[in-house]
C-alpha cells in the first residue's frame, strides 16, 4: 500500500510507535474537550506505528496485526448532526481507533459502525476526511460520510483513493475515461489525465497500478509502489486552486506481509524504513518517536526512535 501526503503547509509529521495498553479519549483534540457528551474512550488492544499530523492524531500507519489505514481530505465529508446517544469520536482519532482495536478490515468496519465521527477544526482546517483501510489478507475498504451517512466500499477491488468528488463519482468518472480512451488497448501514446486535481490523479493511479509486474521479491514490490506514488505526487510549485499548491510532503509504502513501514519525506534524499518486529508493542512498553526531518536518515531506522509521551 502506498500514499502521498499533499498539503498547503507542513503537517509537522512525526512517526510514533505506540504500544498496546494506552488509554485514549476520542472526545479530546490535544488538551481541548471537543466531544462533550458520550465521547468514545478505549484502551488500545494492539500496538501501532503511525505518522501523526500536528501531533493531534494519526493520518497514516499500521498496527502489529497487519491492519493499515490512511486518512485523506474530502471536502464533501458530512458526518451529520451530533447524536449524543452514539459514542462520539473526533475525526482526527478515527484511524487510531481502528488500529488500536482491530486486526482486520472486517473487524474494523464492525467496530466503527456504532461510532459517530465528529467534525473538529485545527490549524484553520476542518477534519473533512475519508478513511482507507487494508489488511494483510488483501482485503480493503473505503469509508466516506456523505449527507451524514456512512458509505462503505468494501472489497479487494477498491485500491485507489484521492480526494473529491465522492468515491461513487470517482468510479463513474474512471469508467467513463476507460471507455473513451480504450484502456484495454494501451500503448505509450494512450491519453491520460496529467494534472494535479484529485480526479486526474485517481485515474493515473488506477491506470498505472494495473500494469505493475508481478514482483520477484519484496524489494521489487516496494519499488513498484513507490513508482506509482511518484507518478501521482504533486511537484513543488504546481498550481492548485486559488491559493497556491498542495505539494507532496511525504510518501509512504506499507508492507503488510512483513510488517515494514517505509517513509520518504520529500525534502530528505533517502527512504527510511521501520520493521515493526524490531519494536516493543507490549503493554507497559514506552511510546517512541522519530522525527523524519533529518537528512541523515536512511535504511532501517528502528534503532533511531526515542522515548516520548504519547501526544494522542
Amino acid at each position: 500500500m502506498g500514499r502521498t501526503m499533499d498539503w498547503p503547509e507542513s503537517t509537522q509529521p512525526k512517526l510514533y510507535a505506540l504500544p498496546a495498553g494506552l488509554k485514549r479519549d476520542g472526545g479530546k483534540l490535544g488538551e481541548a474537550r471537543v466531544v462533550a457528551q458520550n465521547p468514545l474512550v478505549w484502551q488500545a488492544k494492539y500496538g501501532s506505528l503511525v505518522a501523526g499530523a500536528y501531533d493531534l492524531g494519526a493520518v497514516d500507519g499500521m498496527n502489529e496485526k497487519g491492519l493499515a489505514g490512511h486518512l485523506l481530505y474530502l471536502n464533501s465529508a458530512d458526518y451529520g448532526v451530533r447524536d449524543p446517544a452514539r459514542p462520539g469520536l473526533q475525526a482526527g482519532l478515527w484511524l487510531q481507533y481502528a488500529l488500536d482495536n482491530a486486526a482486520s478490515v472486517s473487524e474494523a468496519l464492525a467496530l466503527l459502525k456504532p461510532v459517530q465521527i465528529v467534525m473538529v477544526e485545527a490549524h484553520g482546517f476542518k477534519t473533512s476526511l475519508h478513511l482507507a483501510l487494508e489488511d494483510a489478507s488483501g482485503d480493503s475498504a473505503i469509508i466516506e460520510y456523505i449527507g451524514g451517512k456512512a458509505v462503505v466500499h468494501h472489497g479487494r477491488q477498491y485500491t485507489v483513493m484521492t480526494n473529491d468528488p465522492s468515491y461513487d463519482e470517482q468510479l463513474a468518472l474512471l469508467n467513463k475515461m476507460e471507455k473513451a480512451h480504450k484502456f484495454t488497448a494501451t500503448t505509450r501514446d494512450t491519453l491520460l489525465p496529467g494534472n494535479m486535481n484529485p480526479v486526474d490523479r485517481f485515474q493515473r493511479a488506477a491506470f498505472f497500478s494495473r500494469f505493475l509486474p508481478q514482483p520477484q521479491n519484496t524489494r521489487q514490490a516496494i519499488a513498484s509502489m513507490f513508482s506509482i506514488m511518484a507518478n501521482v505526487s504533486v511537484p513543488f510549485g504546481a498550481p492548485y486552486k486559488d491559493f497556491g499548491t498542495y505539494n507532496t510532503e511525504y510518501r509512504s509504502v506499507t508492507d503488510l506481509t512483513h510488517r515494514v513501514y517505509y517513509f520518504q519525506l520529500t525534502t530528505v534524499p533517502s527512504v527510511s524504513w521501520t520493521p515493526l518486529a524490531e519494536l516493543n508493542f507490549a503493554p507497559g512498553a514506552p511510546a517512541l518517536m522519530l522525527n523524519p526531518d533529518d537528512v541523515g536518515l536512511a535504511g532501517d531506522v528502528s534503532g533511531r526512535y526515542s522515548w516520548v509521551t504519547p501526544p494522542f
